[in-house]
């Protein structure tokens, strides 16, 4: 039976599912340590059960491309490419970035593709109109098309990440992200869900979406285990296809690839979900049949479908990274698998070969890239290319393929002879945009993805006509209701007016709620005008993209459990409290489970926060309204420790598949309310919070001579007083510290870390160092400097200056500014240095690593002093 068909019943501590044991059956039993590339080879034991890497093309599927070749546009293809200069046909396998290239650079250079990253967009607005899209995909297109320079008319693809609908764009239909509709076990669904999200894209401009992400996650303390449909390969392998098909239409019917399909990235190959310790961009020590049975699952079913593209994957596979694997790019998924499109690399992927750097690695191609996503780096990458394919470094025949490849995307696509993105199809029907239809389908979308794991006496569904509290800092909040990849890469700093076609969860139980006779009130805090007759409490993790969401354990918000304390509390005060987790995975919940008298994981519901009203609540009339049909995609944890899911002994709370209805005794004896995590824990990527530093970080005053004293209580100060700490202040008592420079001598105050971190893959886009502090006293003469490492000091005076004096904000320094003067990112000792020679008085509550958004100013990157 299709794992998609049905659903064990339901119980609350059982193992993996006979359908999930036999899926992951191929799973070995192993120790899963990271290994560098240049590791020493592994024990007996180790190799034996994940083998050394080694790939054995026969051993892989060989399939049928579904495609079938079209010889009037071979010919075109042979006539072009014959035609083609060497400039125009390297042009053609460089992918530049929105943010680092214009029209006019396409049209100088002849570059076959362009992208707007997570954070990308046009005139650099987050909150750009659609029109604004349209207009700039119009003015990339005309570039291209442009002959008058002597150059051939070859019209640029524009790929964008359609993560979950169109969610670049303001306005768009916002669909649940994958680890939802996982859940919603309704392939169909999602077939309907890619043939909108391609609807919306095509308004905008777009021909290319970056999307469906395929990976399977084994350990989702992974960042982007959300991005995965299941733990399952059978679950991601069925919905693999359905999004495929959607997005793309299906191939041999007359709408494949029209004007109202886009081509899809089928992501990361391969095994990224199955990276050691769930470390982004890490390396996955599997044996090869659990590569290709587990974490290739999906693509089988995608080159079936026809998917026009594979992106290559950040990860390694026993140590060699993925956009430099032939064995597995070419000798694999081309020549094996016999895919017919065309591979492209991930955000400067390339640039993480041996041997490469972001702007010069013709490797990569070699290997089997067929297109490399160098984003700000892409002049480099198409001198240094072009370099190479004029030695013989980069040979004729493998540059050939890899344009013949792209050109034949374009030409299935009908690009050669379509008008600009404006004159197409549905170029400029922006009405399409969160269209009510669209909307309709993903208000399903979240009623069918909702997963009971609790409910206690029969609680739920709720009488509407009565008076509901809903409270949690969840419950009016669009940012945590849609999380990463919306409208910018990490989904965070967006406001309300950013999206007007949607709802909050709070939006749509007070409507229902209304609409029956009932009251509802809405507080955040839990702090109700009147008592209500039941609380429903919204809560879970803020939005997060890729690295930025890799956490050490399962704790949910380690150091806060202001979440748990508010349950609790109105529990106290006798009110029935339904609680309902918005998060990307789950989490180690039991103290909130067992607080609540019912328990809903919402996951990441996207616009349409409406949905989980239709669910809760009942019909006026008392009967069921909808009843929940969301089964878990992947196992609970019965603790903090235990995310990989095939560890030896791992046994989840609620097993792969469980999943409440109404018709079921949704009863549950209390959960262990041990974490099995001892000691101070921090949220990952957060230096200095509430009062305290990380473990493994200190606070380190230094004099002039740069003698360093560690500040273990406050207040503190260096013996020559010329810097002093006392604790302020911010959000709650004492959550601040407050760095005092008399003046008299140049003194530092430092965050350390032992052992040394490493950053480099947040130092590969536009992250930053964000500080939230507040400047006392800016002195107006002398120096003022922040730096990082052994990496020289950038200025920062002039940028505090101009900060609201007396005034809480937050100051952002790009990490590529560290590393421009100097600092390693690879072995970072010092996180940040603030120092001053003049007088001046600075309090920092927060340090931590964020996203463009998150900072209210920016230092631009100057010259190092």
């Amino acid at each position: 039976m299709s794992i998609l068909a049905g659903a064990p019943a339901p119980a609350a501590r059982f193992r993996t599912t006979l359908a999930a044991a036999l899926a992951l059956a191929v799973l070995a039993a192993c120790n899963r340590a990271p290994a560098p590339a240049d590791a020493p080879a592994a024990d007996a034991a180790t190799q034996a059960a994940t083998g050394d890497g080694a790939i054995h093309p026969d051993q892989w599927p060989e399939l049928a491309w579904p495609v079938a070749t079209d010889p009037a546009i071979e010919k075109r293809i042979d006539e072009l490419l014959a035609s083609m200069t060497l400039e125009e046909k390297v042009g053609q396998l460089i992918q530049g970035d929105i943010g680092s290239i214009t029209p006019e650079d396409v049209r100088k250079y002849r570059l076959g593709s362009i992208l707007a990253g997570g954070s990308s967009d046009p005139g650099g607005k987050y909150n750009a109109t659609p029109a604004e899209w349209l207009a700039l995909s119009d003015a990339f297109w005309e570039a291209s098309m442009d002959t008058s320079g002597g150059g051939k008319a070859i019209p640029v693809i524009w790929g964008i990440d359609a993560m979950h609908g169109q969610s670049n764009v303001v306005g768009a239909t916002l669909f649940p992200h994958n680890v939802g509709l996982g859940a919603t076990r309704n392939a169909e669904l999602l077939r309907r869900i890619g043939e909108i999200t391609a609807m919306e894209t095509r308004t905008t401009g777009m021909e290319w979406a970056f999307a469906p992400t395929v990976a399977v996650p084994q350990d989702v303390r992974w960042g982007r285990a959300y991005e995965g449909y299941s733990e399952n390969p059978q679950v991601v392998a069925e919905f693999a296809k359905a999004m495929v098909e959607g997005l793309q239409g299906k191939p041999g019917a007359a709408d494949f690839l029209d004007d109202r399909h886009v081509m899809v990235s089928v992501k990361h190959f391969v095994g990224d979900g199955g990276t050691s310790g769930g470390r982004d961009q890490g390396d996955t020590v599997v044996s090869e049949a659990e590569l290709r049975d587990v974490h290739a699952a999906g693509y089988k079913t995608a080159i079936e479908a026809g998917a026009q593209s594979v992106m290559a994957s950040f990860n390694s596979f026993h140590g060699t990274k993925m956009h430099g694997h032939k064995p597995l790019l070419t000798d694999v998924l081309k020549d094996r698998m016999n895919f017919g499109g065309f591979v492209v690399g991930d955000w400067n992927g390339h640039g993480q070969i041996p041997g490469c750097s972001n702007d010069n690695c013709p490797a990569t191609f070699t290997a089997g890239l067929d297109m490399a996503m160098a984003p700000d780096s892409w002049k480099g990458m198409y001198d240094t290319t072009l370099a190479a394919a004029k030695d013989g470094t980069l040979s004729m025949e493998r540059l050939d393929d890899a344009v013949r490849r792209i050109l034949r995307v374009k030409f299935l696509m009908k690009l050669f002879d379509a008008p600009k993105p404006s004159q197409r199809a549905l170029g400029g029907k922006f009405e399409l945009l969160g269209a009510p239809e669209h909307r309709e389908v993903a208000r399903q979308a979240v009623r069918e993805s909702l997963v009971l794991l609790k409910n206690q006496g029969g609680i739920l569904p709720l009488r509407a006509n009565q008076r509901v509290l809903v409270a949690g800092d969840g419950a009016d909040n669009m940012s945590k209701q849609t999380g990463g990849w919306t409208l910018n890469w990490q989904g965070t700093g967006t406001t309300r007016a950013d999206f007007p076609n949607a709802n909050t969860i709070w939006e749509g139980i007070a409507e229902a709620v209304k609409g029956a006779g009932g009251q509802a009130e809405l507080a955040v805090d839990g702090k109700y005008k009147a008592k209500p007759d039941v609380a429903v409490v919204v809560f879970g993790e803020n939005p997060y993209a890729e690295f930025q969401g890799d956490i050490p354990n399962l704790l949910f918000h380690p150091g806060d459990d202001s979440d748990l304390e508010l349950i609790r509390k109105l529990k106290a005060d006798g009110i029935p409290v339904v609680a309902v987790f918005i998060s990307g995975r789950p989490l180690w919940m039991n103290r909130e489970i067992n607080a609540s008298d019912a328990f809903v994981a919402a996951w990441l519901p996207g616009s349409e926060g409406a949905g989980v009203a239709d669910v809760l609540l009942r019909k006026a009339d008392g009967s069921v309204n909808h009843d929940f049909k969301g089964k878990l995609s992947f196992s609970w944890p019965r603790n903090a420790v235990d995310a990989a899911v095939n560890a030896p002994g791992y046994e989840p709370q609620f097993a792969f598949g469980y999943g409440l209805t109404y018709a079921d005794k949704g009863d549950l004896a209390a959960l262990p309310e041990d974490s099995g995590i001892q000691g101070l824990q921090a949220p990952a990527g957060v230096y200095f919070a509430r009062g305290q530093l990380a473990p493994g970080l200190s606070l380190n005053l230094e004099d002039a001579a740069g003698a360093a004293t560690a500040v273990t209580t406050v207040p503190a100060a260096l013996a020559d007083n010329s810097l002093a700490v006392s604790a302020v202040d911010h959000e709650r008592q004492e959550d601040a510290r407050r760095f005092t420079w008399s003046g008299t001598q140049p003194a530092s105050v430092a965050i350390v870390s032992e052992p040394p971190q490493e950053l480099t893959r947040e130092t590969n886009g536009d992250l930053l160092l964000v500080l939230t502090l507040r400047p006392d006293a800016v002195p107006a003469t002398g120096s003022v400097t922040a730096s990082a490492g052994a990496g020289k000091p950038l200025p920062l005076r002039d940028t505090l200056a101009k900060l609201p004096a007396g005034q809480w904000t937050t100051l952002g320094i790009p990490l590529k500014c560290f590393v421009a003067a100097g600092a390693d990112t690879a072995s970072l000792d010092t996180l940040v240095k603030l120092r001053s020679d003049a007088a001046a008085t600075l309090s920092v509550s927060r340090v931590a690593i964020g996203s463009v958004s998150e900072a209210s100013q920016i230092l631009s990157c100057p010259t190092a002093q």
